[in-house]
């Protein structure tokens, strides 16, 4: 299959970099969603909108992986940022590369998360692979796999 056939941007420089700012600002919004800093307060369906329907989401930690649904992803997030033990929290990329394919792009990020967990400073770094789709309504996130680093 040729995905350059599929693609309506073809070769148009501005074309590509509106594309790429659309993705660009998807992935802002993920990160956006856990900040529970300044009383913010994250909402599930804020979190489950930026994905596809079935998307996949996998967590690899102790050698193992754990797959959900986006729903199954939120939920227990919200519970915590919003239940008090985790505080004046926020994750942000560092770093990303995305690569674009017609309706296809994958998005590597490197990204660091500081707050606050049972009053002890908490910070962390990891990995995370976007595989994202091109749909009627936008991007959104396909497939999401992530791993904290040790």
């Amino acid at each position: 299959m040729n995905f350059e056939a599929m693609d309506p941007t073809g070769d148009n420089p501005a074309d590509r970099a509106a594309e790429q700012a659309r993705i660009d600002a998807l992935i802002a919004r993920f990160f956006a969603a856990f900040d529970n800093r300044n009383g913010r307060v994250p909402l599930e369906s804020a979190i489950t909108a930026l994905f596809a329907e079935r998307a996949v989401i996998a967590r690899h930690q102790d050698g193992g992986c754990e797959l959900s649904s986006p729903r199954e992803f939120a939920a227990p997030r919200v519970a915590l940022l919003a239940g008090g033990a985790l505080v004046d929290f926020c994750e942000w990329e560092e770093t990303a590369s995305t690569r674009i394919r017609g309706p296809l792009a994958v998005r590597s990020s490197r990204y660091a998360k500081a707050g606050y967990r049972d009053g002890k400073p908490f910070r962390g770094a990891g990995t995370k692979l976007f595989q994202l789709g091109r749909f009627e309504s936008g991007w959104r996130i396909v497939a999401l796999s992530w791993v904290d680093d040790a």
